[in-house]
């Protein structure tokens, strides 16, 4: 028999999974909703859950709802079922990884319902769809529950009806802040274990979403093309054990029995260093300041610069970082190659959360750059690639003088559904004038179907603006084509848009 313990998001308990934990029973399962610590409803004295409930002490933190799991599976273990599938959904995955890692020998599957994908190290604060719940904690070291609209804050509501979310009002309860601050740790992989993810698509989430990161993400998204990882999608919101019960159920009991779709890495993903550069550019002197290396030309007085600013979420111990791969040393000896300074930069963008910290560094890099001898420091100008398009909002309303054009490669120019972490400042189409630099747009015809859309918003909010772009298409091309696809057509698009930056900084 299946066994299956159930751990809720935050303010809520055990009592939200009544419905799907009576659907798993019938259908021959065993259920174990878990009420965490402290997080008890008004409906008994557990609120139907499986561990201690009760009033938050005030030291509890994640570990403490890792501890009150653990016991969960140890009670399944007691009732004869030596592995169970551990299910976590939102705050909930992270005491499921932790009980998952110390009880690895009774964990058949652990599934991630509409929910991060933390690693050790990694607090709760840095994956909650609300992240300004910590600094909402008040002096008792809790973080009040949300009501009403307010649980629009926390993901979709879809499927809700208003007795649902009267009922949430209810009986949710505050967190302990110290669950959301405290880092998950672990002592392996996430992934060492079989693995499913459930994705809400009312929230964002899609098995297309995932397939982009596979290919064009940080290298540890690649783990989610493993072969023990499967994913189902479900039509409803965030909170679906109790707005598609049914459903839910159904798909745990095809997680459980090795179900789902599987990825495969594409043949176009980039290497982890980056990959080898799609041109043959001779090396030039190089040196580091800080963040940013700078790539000098054979060439007296003062030169025009060019900054490179890569995409990302990066990790912050990605080795090489971005400046030291083949990618961006071929896109700063490039520039040097054609007389200009060419600078790279390792911006701190590591989460969703971090565009201020990385436009604060885009900034930083300019100051520097522009200070040089060098560089003459009326001539700059700034190419932005893949998600590292969003920090080009920041120089499109208002540009100062010496911005002579900005170029995007195959950019994402407006953050994804799911990417709620962005501030609303990041969206390069709101800040689009007739002002605004000339932009040098290069397209990849393979492009991710969801980034083409934000690239196609963008043109269009252009051309009804009078914003100056020119467009070099690319159409065999993948996303991140220079390490991936080596061609004629790519190197002859790079050469392009290289020479159209060179000729707008030195006309």
């Amino acid at each position: 028999m299946t066994a299956f313990v159930l751990v809720s998001g935050p303010f809520t308990g055990g009592w939200v999974w009544e419905e799907t934990a009576a659907l798993l029973r019938e259908a021959g399962a065993a259920a174990y909703p878990v009420t965490l610590t402290g997080m008890a409803g008004g409906d008994g004295p557990a609120a139907g859950g499986t561990a201690a409930g009760g009033t938050p002490a005030e030291g509890t933190g994640l570990e403490t709802h890792v501890e009150d799991v653990v016991r969960a599976v140890d009670e399944a273990a007691v009732d004869g079922h030596d592995r169970v599938v551990l299910v976590g959904h939102d705050y909930g995955i992270h005491p499921v990884l932790g009980a998952a890692d110390r009880r690895p020998g009774r964990c058949a599957r652990v599934v991630y319902l509409d929910a991060g994908m933390p690693a050790d190290g990694d607090p709760a604060s840095a994956f909650v769809p609300d992240p300004s719940a910590v600094g909402q904690a008040d002096g008792t070291g809790l973080v009040p529950a949300p009501s009403g609209a307010g649980w629009g804050r926390w993901g979709s509501t879809e499927g809700l009806t208003e007795e649902t979310v009267a009922r949430l009002d209810r009986l949710a309860v505050p967190q302990p802040v110290r669950t959301l601050t405290e880092p998950l740790r672990l002592t392996g992989s996430p992934f060492d274990r079989p693995v499913t993810g459930v994705l809400c698509t009312a929230n964002g989430g899609s098995v297309s979403m995932v397939e982009m990161l596979v290919a064009s993400g940080p290298p540890r998204f690649r783990a989610l093309a493993g072969p023990d990882v499967g994913f189902f999608e479900l039509a409803t919101g965030h909170w679906p054990m109790l707005s598609a019960p049914g459903p839910l159920a159904d798909v745990l009991l095809r997680a459980a029995a090795d179900g789902g779709v599987r990825l495969k890495l594409p043949d176009s993903a980039p290497p982890a260093d980056g990959g080898s550069f799609v041109l043959d550019v001779p090396e030039r002197p190089r040196e580091r300041r800080g963040r940013v290396d700078l790539h000098l030309p054979d060439a007296e007085g003062p030169r025009p610069a060019v900054l490179f600013v890569h995409g990302g979420p990066v990790t912050p111990d990605q080795v090489p970082t971005p400046r030291d791969s083949p990618f961006f040393l071929g896109y700063g000896r490039l520039a040097a190659d054609l007389g200009l300074v060419g600078a790279t930069l390792d911006h701190r963008l590591y989460g969703f959360a971090d565009y201020p910290r990385a436009a604060d560094d885009v900034a930083e890099a300019v100051e520097l750059v522009r200070a040089d001898p060098r560089v003459d420091a009326d001539r700059i100008a700034l190419w932005f690639f893949s998600a590292g398009g969003l920090l080009v909002a920041d120089w499109l309303a208002a540009p100062p003088p010496w911005l002579r054009c900005v170029a995007l490669n195959y950019p994402v120019l407006a953050p994804l559904p799911d990417w709620r972490r962005v501030e609303a400042r990041f969206r390069p189409a709101d800040r689009l004038t007739a002002a605004s630099p000339p932009i040098v747009l290069t397209r990849a015809g393979l492009e991710h179907p969801m980034f083409q859309a934000t690239v196609d918003h963008f043109l269009a909010v252009a051309e009804e603006a009078g914003a100056e772009v020119e467009r070099i298409d690319v159409p065999t091309a993948h996303h991140g084509f220079e390490a991936v696809d080596h061609s004629p057509e790519t190197r002859s698009a790079v050469r392009r848009a290289a020479r159209s930056v060179r000729g707008r900084l030195m006309g």
